[in-house]
């Protein structure tokens, strides 16, 4: 599980993703802040858009993700295992809603001193991450705007030598079963695949 990136800076972001949108974003993300996502635009095209990050389910009555029960839901990372049957994400997932989320760098929690030391993740190459996430479009019942929000996709990272090593693990489950999560990196050739391909090509990618 991610809570915390960094977005690239403004040049970074024209190289490597597209121009950038007027709208205003956080740089240092984190829940329910405004950052920039790649999206597909037709059937061939890309846009950067702005959005929060924690996606809003669809009869949400707020922006702050809630259930249907009207409890606040944590909807910022995506469980690839699941998210097909989600409630929040099966529609973006069916839909090929799906998207590039740019991160200079993200941290993730070490405990291999028992203690959480927060451990910064960026590119051998210096290069800004492009991690797999989805998107949608939520309609604000009171006003009517237009809302957009995005997640990011997280896999199980047990068997990972580096990632299984994040996160306070759980004393009652085994070591090969603890369910660490980590982000889904897509590499600059993949990207048009993740965006544009058929659901079956792309969820290869993750």
């Amino acid at each position: 599980m991610c809570t915390y990136y960094e977005v690239p800076g403004r040049e970074q972001l024209v190289l490597h993703f597209g121009d950038v949108p007027e709208e205003e974003w956080r740089d240092k993300m984190s829940p329910l802040y405004r950052g920039p996502f790649l999206r597909a635009q037709g059937e061939t095209g890309r846009e950067l858009v702005v959005g929060q990050w924690g996606m809003i389910p669809p009869h949400s009555t707020t922006h702050i993700p809630t259930g249907k029960d009207g409890k606040r839901l944590s909807t910022f990372n995506a469980r690839r295992e699941g998210m097909a049957k989600s409630w929040t994400f099966g529609g973006p997932w069916r839909k090929g809603q799906r998207c590039i989320i740019p991160a200079q760098l993200y941290v993730e929690p070490y405990w291999g001193t028992k203690k959480h030391i927060p451990w910064q993740f960026e590119r051998a190459d210096g290069e800004p991450w492009g991690l797999a996430g989805l998107w949608n479009t939520w309609v604000d019942p009171s006003t009517g705007e237009l809302v957009e929000s995005y997640t990011m996709l997280t896999l199980n990272a047990d068997a990972h030598p580096l990632m299984r090593r994040m996160h306070k693990p759980d004393p009652k489950r085994a070591p090969h079963l603890q369910d660490k999560r980590s982000v889904v990196p897509i590499e600059v050739h993949d990207v048009d695949t993740w965006l544009h391909a058929p659901q079956a090509e792309a969820g290869q990618l993750v």
